[in-house]
């Protein structure tokens, strides 16, 4: 076998500019043929495409951190997560035809040879219920952020409204749902369209919906939540987020997952806050710290035996938007800056 793909680094968006598609460059690149001791052959099956690329790390210059680097133009992209089949192995951990997953430092490549470390996991099929892309979504770092998000920093309790914004997206989606499981009296989400909306309240069991484009977030939150807004999980921050806060009760509590809408500016991360809200954050005690799962891998564990038995009985419902091809990398990543999955947004690289 001698063909191989992948997608290159070609330009930057700039510090404040939109990822366009013309930054990706699909390409023909040589398979890899020499594989040493302790390396396996990986074929790609399934890739991840996560906001955090744009924001946090490798699309600018400077990441602003010293544990990533940039990408760098002209080479292959190191995404976050994948999952692929084990084509050959000199690996005594590993034999041809194991699945493996990584939840970081997955290039965008169709085969690649790896020395795998503590990030590479073999994956148990009877967990993911025939569908290997959960790796990715459900039973993933994606899992784990919606799951402990609302457990650890919301501090859920069965009285609590919760309201999530970015509700339609990939930890969105998952958050609100464990809510409902975990007792909350209410769950409202707020998303970009009718068609997210609807997704949310007739499939997911949210008890309602909030479109930011066509609706008045204030008024709208007056009427889902007329007892408050005790737990946010927010994804988006802004002007959506200082509307919720304004309507959140004393000792209450704002999950920072994510801050898409300031994604394409430069800012410090969390991104300053009006000072408005900052005054209302104080004079309610509400708390609203940066959330990062990494900094609970003791809990990883009974967290997705959780989420797995909540799966496999049906109790979770898991929606992933799904490019076909390599080739549609860049366009789908693209896309879900802009709104246009529902889930997680994954790409089909190969069948097994």
């Amino acid at each position: 076998m001698t063909e191989n793909q992948n997608v290159v680094f070609v330009s930057r968006p700039g510090v404040n500019g939109e990822p366009k598609e013309e930054n990706f460059r699909f390409e023909q690149c040589p398979y890899p043929v020499d594989i040493q001791k302790d390396e396996v052959l990986i074929k790609t099956l399934y890739l991840s495409t996560d906001p955090a690329l744009r924001y946090f790390f490798e699309m600018n210059e400077s990441t602003g951190v010293d544990y990533v680097g940039p990408w760098q133009i002209g080479e292959t992209i190191e995404g976050f997560g994948g999952v692929g089949s084990v084509m050959k192995s000199l690996n005594p951990e590993f034999v041809e035809g194991d699945l493996v997953c990584s939840q970081y430092g997955w290039p965008w490549i169709e085969y690649f040879v790896r020395k795998p470390d503590k990030s590479f996991q073999k994956v148990d099929k009877s967990l993911v219920g025939g569908k290997i892309s959960y790796c990715l979504s459900v039973l993933s770092l994606t899992g784990l952020t919606s799951y402990l998000g609302i457990t650890e920093k919301g501090h859920i309790q069965p009285s609590h409204t919760l309201v999530i914004s970015g509700a339609a997206g990939a930890c969105g989606s998952l958050a609100g749902q464990f809510g409902c499981l975990k007792g909350c009296d209410r769950v409202i989400g707020i998303c970009g369209s009718d068609e997210k909306c609807k997704y949310l309240t007739d499939e997911l069991g949210f008890n309602g919906a909030i479109n930011y484009k066509t609706q008045n977030i204030k008024d709208e939150l007056c009427k889902h939540c007329p007892k408050g807004v005790d737990v946010y999980f927010d994804n988006v921050g802004g002007t959506i987020s200082d509307q919720v806060i304004k309507q959140m009760n004393k000792d209450s509590h704002v999950i920072l997952c994510g801050q898409i809408s300031v994604y394409n500016k430069d800012v410090p991360y969390p991104p300053p806050i009006p000072e408005e809200t900052q005054q209302c954050l104080q004079q309610n005690n509400i708390t609203r710290e940066r959330f990062l799962v990494l900094n609970y891998p003791e809990k990883f564990d009974e967290s997705l035996k959780q989420i797995a038995e909540w799966l496999l009985s049906g109790k979770i419902k898991v929606k992933e938007t799904i490019s076909e091809g390599l080739v549609n990398a860049g366009p789908a990543f693209v896309s879900m800056m802009r709104g246009g999955n529902i889930g997680k947004q994954l790409i089909h690289v190969a069948s097994q």
